[in-house]
């Protein structure tokens, strides 16, 4: 069963344990006039994220899906929730839309530029372009302006269970990066030329809600933590 937390202001994060990767997967929802769902969860796991949403709106009233690359968990039952919900539009940059997207999708996504802004009612996002952070080339982020919280999608990877930390976010996650170096996951953040300053820009926004996909929700100053996730991931992928 799906759990739900507020983690902002009409943002849920709705997250589901999976023993058999011993790892929670989260989806958030804004609720707001035009409501946004970030991250559809695979497709086996829909009637259970299906059923969190339906607690929260009606899931037919859904507008915008977001996710930040073409990756199971991130958009695996898009279709799904376009069927279930007949007025919603994925949201995509160019290159996750021509990679993949406009393939797969019943209905065309909504293709947003670097710094492109949506407004879903009271809350206003900012679409950012983030090439190979936190994977592929078609990587981008959502940054939801009204309450500063970032959904970053696979940056922080913890096994947390608490919903919401505040102390410390930063030690888990590099804990786990270091554990899978020596597991077929290894390469699965890569560090470029594009990550420092890419998480430089990141800390810029000055958010106070790192919104993560799998394990807790990190609240507090977030600017050190990007900056600092930038030094230990060279300190990790390149010198180790």
């Amino acid at each position: 069963m799906s759990t739900i937390d507020e983690i902002a202001p009409d943002i849920f994060r709705i997250t589901t344990y999976v023993s058999a990767a011993d790892l929670q997967f989260s989806q958030f929802l804004i609720r707001d006039d035009e409501p946004l769902l970030y991250h559809t969860g695979h497709n086996r796991l829909f009637p259970e994220v299906l059923a969190a949403v339906r607690s929260l709106i009606k899931p037919e009233a859904l507008r915008w899906i977001g996710f930040s690359h073409n990756e199971s968990d991130e958009n695996g039952s898009l279709n799904q929730w376009l069927e279930q919900a007949p007025h919603a539009t994925a949201l995509a940059g160019v290159v996750a839309a021509a990679t993949g997207v406009n393939d797969v999708a019943i209905r065309p996504p909504r293709v947003l530029q670097d710094d492109e802004r949506l407004c879903t009612g009271r809350h206003t996002l900012r679409f950012l372009i983030t090439p190979y952070v936190p994977h592929s080339w078609e990587s981008s982020l959502l940054f939801d302006e009204t309450e500063q919280v970032l959904f970053c999608s696979d940056l922080f990877v913890q096994h947390g269970n608490p919903p919401l930390v505040r102390d410390d976010i930063l030690t888990p996650a590099i804990a786990d990066l270091q554990r899978n170096q020596s597991t077929p996951f290894r390469d699965s953040i890569p560090f470029t030329s594009r990550t420092r300053p890419t998480l430089a820009r990141l800390a810029a926004l000055k958010p106070k809600t790192l919104a993560t996909m799998h394990g807790s929700v990190f609240h507090g100053d977030c600017a050190p933590v990007l900056n600092a996730l930038g030094e230990k991931l060279e300190e990790v992928l390149v010198t180790a």
